[in-house]
C-alpha cells in the first residue's frame, strides 16, 4: 500500500481511458472470494486497487497492467500512538 504506480497502455487500459494515469496503491484483494471489478484478467486471483487522486476514484486492476514507479516517500500513517514515515525504500521509521 502507498506505492506510487502507472498504468501501462494496453488496448483494455485505454478502451477504460486509464492509460498512462498515475495513482497509489490503496489495497490488494483476492477477486474470486471479494467478487470486485477488475479491469484486466488477474492473474494467481489478485488484484490490486489505484486510487487516482485527479479524480477521486479507485479501481481494481490485474497486476500486469500496473508499472511500479516508487514507494512514495515521505507518507505518513498513524496507529494508535506511533507514527510512522515512509522511506524511499519501501520501508517505514518510527517518529516522535
Amino acid at each position: 500500500m502507498g506505492d506510487n504506480v502507472r498504468i501501462r497502455a494496453t488496448k483494455v487500459t485505454q478502451e477504460v481511458g486509464f492509460a498512462g494515469l498515475c495513482g497509489v496503491v490503496y489495497g490488494t484483494t483476492t477477486p474470486s472470494v471479494t467478487d470486485v471489478r477488475v479491469i484486466g484478467v488477474p492473474d494467481n486471483d489478485h488484484a490490486i486497487n489505484v486510487h487516482f487522486s485527479e479524480r477521486n476514484e479507485s479501481h481494481w486492476f490485474a497486476p500486469n497492467l500496473i508499472e511500479f514507479i516508487n514507494y512514495g516517500a515521505g507518507q505518513e500513517i498513524t496507529i494508535g500512538k506511533k507514527k510512522l514515515v515512509r522511506r524511499a525504500d519501501g520501508g517505514w521509521d518510527e517518529v516522535a
